[in-house]
């Protein structure tokens, strides 16, 4: 889609500065985000919207699923959405979710999310070292034996890989649909203003950008993708990417824009 995509991305660099950044994401609800000092201290505009919203399946829906979730004493999580939805519709379903479950995520800051909902312990809940699905695995494989596995994951969006690894390895499972993945409405977002610079988090978010322009072209738009499978669909699209995260150096997608931008001054 993106044709020497490598080199255009090199001479855009070179003649177009990141000054204005599109947050796939709601803006934070406080100042205090590591956001609005990014900004201050690069003197870069960010723009939040988010490219999709989720939809809850009701427990009605959920029903026919025939899915009883106390059945499962394991269960994957790669995105915090997930969690909200998981707990959502076992409250729904008046299922109560059993203090021996564990829990393996994508990674430490999806784990993290969990305390807002269960007594956090660490022995109980574990997580990939660098937000891949392989260093998911590896967690999951030292304590995957007599468990029974669930991977909560959107009607409209599975990660097969996860599904395929879970066959391989003969596991008990069920993936469970508890919520659908909307593309937001971005014609009019886009037509306004012109981006340096887009980050995705989601696969979603990137599927979201081509439902609206289906013939896009990133023309030395930079693109950054948080998740590894995040960057696996943006480059799928046929997306040259400029930021991976997370990585060693950089956990977060403020950190990774962070020491991007200090990179683009120093070659300046």
């Amino acid at each position: 889609m993106v044709k020497n995509g490598e080199k255009n991305a090199a001479i855009a660099e070179s003649v177009k500065p990141t000054k204005k950044i599109l947050i796939t994401q709601p803006r934070p609800e406080t100042d205090k985000s590591p956001y609005f000092e990014l900004s201050r201290k690069f003197q870069v505009e960010l723009a939040f919207h988010p490219f999709i919203r989720l939809e809850p399946i009701p427990a009605k829906d959920f029903r026919k699923q025939k899915i009883d979730l106390s059945y499962y004493t394991a269960v994957i999580f790669t995105s915090r959405h997930a969690i909200d939805h998981f707990f959502r519709t076992s409250e729904e379903m008046k299922s109560s979710v059993s203090q021996d479950t564990k829990y393996f995520c994508i990674t430490e800051s999806v784990a993290l999310y969990l305390q807002k909902f269960i007594l956090y312990r660490k022995r109980k809940v574990f997580y990939g070292t660098d937000g891949t699905n392989k260093s998911m695995f590896d967690a999951i494989s030292k304590h995957k034996e007599n468990e029974k596995f669930l991977y909560p994951c959107s009607e409209n969006q599975q990660d097969n890989e996860i599904i395929n690894w879970l066959k391989h390895n003969h596991c008990e499972f069920a993936t469970p649909f508890m919520y659908r993945t909307i593309s937001n409405d971005l014609k009019e977002l886009m037509e306004q203003k012109e981006y340096d610079m887009i980050c995705f988090f989601t696969p979603s978010g990137v599927k979201s950008l081509f439902d609206n322009f289906p013939k896009f072209k990133q023309n030395g738009t930079k693109i950054g993708a948080f998740g590894n499978n995040t960057s696996k669909a943006a480059e799928e699209a046929g997306l040259v990417l400029d930021i991976k995260a997370p990585q060693p150096q950089a956990p977060s997608m403020v950190s990774a824009l962070e020491q991007y931008l200090s990179n683009a001054i120093k070659k300046k």
